[in-house]
Formats: structure tokens, sequence, C-alpha cells
């Protein structure tokens, strides 16, 4: 990516005021372009594997849409393309597992533009700088206890710990009930779990997953 070209950005949001905002931001800077918009996982793809876009400003609560699946794709379509996540929240887990796959930022949506434009021409440098910028204390608590569980297996009891069904959370999570089953059987032999209710139980005591009230 020399000097003097323009640096090519995917908008992935599935608000529309949000995407508004942010192109506004974007196209102030003389160097960046927006070439392309998508408001949920399957599009961002589609539109990334055909734009091929320098960045992508993935957003990590969108439908259909796995955070850390919707990166390995993104990659696996666009492989020079840099995705940086925004999100609301600041969970380290997912950041650590999404920073796994190879992204090259996750910023809270609170940054500033300033932060926003300077995270992308980071991740754009021949060093390929990443940036992770969170509100503040969320990497300063307690270590996270995982028990093992992996971020879709914890979204997994979190929702079956909200009390619905194989099918909800297949439609929830957009994936086959055959996949929450073996996502299931795996947390029963992480947490050697007899039940879904046992499970629920010792994520919540081992403080895996937030009791639902």
């Amino acid at each position: 990516m020399g000097e003097t070209q323009t640096v090519g950005i995917l908008i992935a949001d599935d608000h529309t005021l949000l995407r508004e905002a942010m192109r506004d931001v974007l196209l102030a800077e003389d160097d960046f372009r927006v070439v392309g918009e998508a408001a949920d996982g399957e599009s961002v793809v589609e539109v990334a594997a055909r734009t091929q876009p320098d960045v992508v400003l993935l957003d990590v609560e969108m439908p259909r849409h796995h955070p850390v699946n919707t990166v390995q794709e993104l990659l696996a379509a666009s492989p020079r393309t840099r995705v940086i996540v925004l999100s609301m929240y600041d969970d380290p887990r997912l950041v650590k597992e999404l920073l796994e796959t190879g992204i090259c930022g996750y910023l809270h949506k609170s940054v500033s533009r300033r932060d926003l434009v300077a995270a992308i021409r980071s991740a754009c440098g021949d060093l390929k700088r990443v940036t992770v910028l969170v509100s503040q204390g969320a990497f300063s608590q307690a270590p996270v206890t995982t028990g093992g569980l992996s971020y879709r297996e914890q979204e997994v009891l979190t929702l079956v710990a909200s009390a619905m069904s194989n099918r909800q959370i297949a439609g929830k999570l957009c994936i086959t009930e055959g996949t929450v089953k073996r996502h299931l059987r795996n947390i029963f032999g992480k947490l050697d779990a007899v039940s879904r209710i046992d499970a629920v139980n010792k994520a919540v005591s081992a403080s895996i997953i937030r009791s639902v009230r």
C-alpha cells in the first residue's frame, strides 16, 4: 500500500445511522474512501470478497454473525484485508479470541474520531500495528475463568441459562440444532455436568457465565 494510495474501507454495522455517521467521519479524511457497506455477517463476507477492501470496520453485534467465524471467513475471502472490530462490550475472553484470529484492532464504540482514524492508519502501516482501545478497567478485573469453554460454548450456555430450547438457540446463533447439541456435549464434558441445569449451575458458580435473573 503506497503512501499516495487511498485506503478502501468497508463498514459493517446493522444500524443505518451508525454506518452513515462512520461514513461521514471516514470521508473527512482525504485518503479514505468507503468501498462498501454491510448490515449482517453474511453480507460483509460477500461484499469483502467482491471489493477486496484494505480495512473492514466490523461491528461485533450483527445478525447472522459470530464474530470469530466472521473474521475467519473475511480473511479467507480477502486475505490482504485488515479487520478492526468495533464493540460496545469489553469481554476480555472475546478480545483475546478475536486477536488470535488476526484482527488489527478492537475498539470500544466510545472511542474518539481521532482514535478511530489512528487505528485505521496503524492497521494499514507497513508494521501492521494492532490497536486495542477498550473502556477503562476492562482488563484490570479479576482473571476471567472460562472452564476451558470457547466463546461460542459460553454463548450457547448463556442461552441455555435463559431457558431457550436447542431450536431457539440454533435460530438465535444462526447454526443448526446438531451444532447446538455438539456444543452442549462439549460443555458437559468440560464441566463434568450431567444435565443442562447442572452445566448452568456449575458455570455460574465458577463465574464462567453470569446468572440470568
